[in-house]
């Protein structure tokens, strides 16, 4: 589809190049021959008047073009004016094509990630999908089904349902992230109170693996939505929680400098492998250590990483396997 859009493009671009190419080409060879017609019509006359005057020496003075030479004149024109355009069709058949590539190779790359988000989305619903379908159909398939049994299908079924509903809320989100606008945030926001926040929703989970949450925060005021990074924040903490030890812990802390926060998040978890950090933000990207032990879709810090760009900030990570990650945000201040 690629390939025909830009061959239909080119052509295009050849037809708009071919009509100004020939039309100036016509005016020019327009002009040129209507003075060449002139100097024509000027001989005839010499011509005329010299035999009439010296009827001994019919011809015209030496040097004086002939009407041989100005006609041949007007069809040289001709041919260089249609080799001219010759050439410029071939060079700018090659710059044309290239031009259509360069144009379409953005909508080109929209597409393909367009359907891969399709296609990773459709294989994340098709999981819990398949899950539920066989649990109700395994227990229609039994003749005398217990309430104990009943009770255990349906609290399966609720946890597939559960999945299905995060993910859909996500899918909404990055959709919601794509879309908005870029109008510029007002509203002033301490970071502090919106990383004590995060913490305090992520603190059950914290709990349940006993990891300590050590927060070394500073009063920063940014501009930004306040949900939005909270969100941000619970993201990476739980990120952090999920992929560390038991008993161990996770530390936050701010880092003012003049005109930006940085804040660091760093884990004693299982490390993210080199060859992972460069994808590490792509939608539905899970290296293989994280598919093995946690049930997620992959989308989180993807969403983390657009809520950072809404804010004009950036996100970067620094992982070793084996001993932890740390995700550094930066975030412009608001200077008072």
């Amino acid at each position: 589809m690629f390939n025909k859009a830009r061959l239909r493009l080119t052509v295009w671009y050849l037809v708009i190049i071919f009509l100004i190419s020939g039309l100036f080409s016509m005016a020019f060879y327009h002009v040129s021959t209507r003075e060449i017609q002139r100097v024509l019509t000027r001989v005839q006359m010499i011509e005329e008047q010299w035999q009439g005057r010296f009827r001994d020496f019919p011809q015209p003075p030496p040097g004086a073009p002939s009407l041989e030479e100005l006609q041949a004149s007007k069809e040289r024109l001709l041919v260089s004016l249609v080799f001219i355009n010759g050439i410029i069709l071939v060079g700018a058949g090659g710059a044309a094509y290239f031009l259509a590539g360069k144009t379409l190779k953005p909508i080109k790359l929209m597409v393909d990630e367009q359907n891969q988000f399709i296609s990773n989305s459709s294989h994340e619903v098709r999981t819990p999908l398949a899950t539920l379908r066989a649990e109700l159909e395994g227990g229609l398939l039994e003749k005398h089904i217990s309430d104990k049994m009943a009770r255990k299908i349906l609290s399966s079924n609720l946890e597939e349902v559960d999945r299905l509903q995060g993910l859909s809320n996500k899918l909404l989100q990055l959709t919601k992230l794509h879309n908005f606008s870029s109008t510029k945030y007002t509203e002033l926001i301490s970071l502090k109170g919106v990383v004590e926040t995060a913490t305090k929703q992520v603190q059950t989970l914290a709990n349940s693996k006993e990891i300590k949450i050590e927060l070394t925060l500073k009063d920063s005021v940014v501009q930004g939505d306040k949900d939005s990074l909270r969100e941000l924040f619970v993201i990476l903490l739980d990120n952090a929680i999920k992929y560390s030890a038991e008993e161990s812990k996770v530390k936050v802390t701010f880092h003012d400098t003049e005109d930006v926060v940085k804040v660091s998040i760093k884990d004693q978890g299982i490390g993210i492998p080199e060859e992972d950090l460069e994808h590490i933000f792509e939608r539905f990207y899970r290296s293989d250590k994280s598919r093995s032990q946690t049930g997620g879709f992959g989308l989180g810090l993807s969403i983390a990483k657009q809520i950072v760009e809404k804010h004009n900030g950036t996100i970067k990570i620094v992982s070793e396997v084996g001993k932890g990650s740390t995700f550094i945000i930066f975030l412009p201040l608001v200077k008072s």
